[in-house]
């Protein structure tokens, strides 16, 4: 077997084609968009290569087939955030052989121990944590936009190299217009809502400027200061908003306020990954003709929640339900096209958000594993820190 480097127009085109291959016949298995996995390796278009560097390699076999692929990266800004230094690997795909899958791993390893890193997460993302972040684990249906597909087994040739669970990553779902809200939620949200100093809305196209900003704002406080998480900065915000706008839907971008000031947020998109699964990973002319086609048509009946945040001052007051609350009064309307709703991402790390989505009749659908390999072994191994826990200690 053979490592070589992605380096040229040839070996990144086998890069995107090797999981074409190994999935054929997974009816499940969601081609991404070439443009959405090159752009995280291009330094024009990933700021993170601003403080930090990215390496891709095929693998080998002794007849130069392509049996494997992965990607490693550090991102300087976060990797001392941790116990130790580290950095990512990703974007692993491999037959079903732990020799070909661990000589990857190995390359990885390599590759970030002479950069002075001592740990690596995996499989994650040279990026933020909303885009092929974790490995799916259980519930293997059609994967959401920019979400991890991969095949049981790969599950087992990680633990089998030493990584360990960092945390858990769960996907919950519910019908739109069925599913209960519990009480408990209803009683705290409804108390929020008749308090005049909140008010709920959702966005109009025509203020994105001023959404954007309220998205950055709260984003900053929310999640800023969780591990692994760096603040945004305006260029990041409107640059998110901008890749969103032509696939954005006023009635799933959802903002609160309290005396105006910016609260929380709960954006939400349409699930395109229905759309995608007919473009063969190309937005070319007909990629796109499809595309406006099914959004015209609105053949797309799936939602996904992409993001949820709540600035710490007003966390656990009801806001979380009053937020849903307000979406769901629209939501119920007749004519709402949405027929199914998942909640991306919830970290097994924020026990809160957890609840919230099981409150609003979510149910786990899908769990994804972001596995910690230590390479000093000999080291005691931690899990994510819970949210909020350090707090209660105080």
């Amino acid at each position: 077997m053979q490592i070589i480097e992605v380096n040229d127009k040839k070996t990144r085109k086998e890069f995107l084609m090797l999981p074409v291959r190994l999935y054929k016949d997974d009816e499940n298995f969601i081609r991404p968009l070439d443009k959405d996995i090159e752009s995280v390796f291009d330094p024009k278009k990933n700021k993170k290569f601003r403080h930090g560097e990215a390496i891709r390699w095929l693998l080998l076999n002794d007849e130069g087939k392509t049996i494997g692929r992965v990607a490693a990266f550090i991102d300087r800004k976060t990797a001392e955030k941790n116990d130790q230094p580290t950095g990512g690997m990703g974007f692993f795909e491999c037959v079903n052989d732990q020799e070909a899958a661990f000589k990857l791993f190995d390359q990885c390893k390599a590759w970030l121990e002479e950069r002075g890193m001592e740990a690596m997460d995996g499989p994650v993302n040279f990026g933020e944590r909303d885009r092929w972040w974790g490995l799916l684990f259980d519930g293997f249906y059609e994967p959401n936009y920019c979400m991890p597909y991969n095949f049981g087994y790969y599950k087992d040739l990680f633990e089998a190299y030493g990584f360990k669970i960092y945390f858990k990553q769960y996907t919950y779902h519910r019908k739109v217009k069925t599913g209960g809200i519990s009480d408990i939620i209803r009683e705290k949200a409804d108390r929020v809502a008749q308090n005049p100093k909140y008010h709920f809305e959702h966005s109009r196209k025509r203020n994105l400027d001023k959404y954007t900003q309220d998205f950055q704002s709260i984003y900053n406080e929310a999640w800023g200061s969780v591990p692994g998480v760096s603040k945004m900065s305006s260029i990041q915000a409107k640059a998110l908003m901008k890749q969103m706008k032509p696939i954005i839907d006023e009635k799933l971008l959802w903002f609160a306020y309290y005396e105006d000031k910016p609260i929380a947020f709960y954006l939400m998109l349409p699930e395109i990954n229905q759309v995608i699964k007919h473009m063969n990973g190309k937005m070319d002319l007909y990629g796109k003709l499809l595309f406006l086609y099914y959004k015209w048509a609105k053949k797309i009946d799936k939602a996904f929640g992409l993001i949820f945040g709540v600035v710490p001052e007003h966390q656990g007051k009801g806001v979380e339900g009053a937020i849903v609350m307000a979406f769901s009064k629209v939501a119920w309307a007749p004519g709402f096209p949405y027929e199914d709703f998942e909640m991306n991402w919830i970290g097994d790390f924020n026990p809160a958000m957890m609840r919230v989505a099981q409150q609003v009749g979510g149910k786990i659908r899908k769990t994804h594993h972001t596995y910690r390999k230590l390479f000093d072994e000999t080291r005691e191994f931690k899990r994510a820190p819970v949210m909020g826990r350090q707090k209660r200690k105080k």
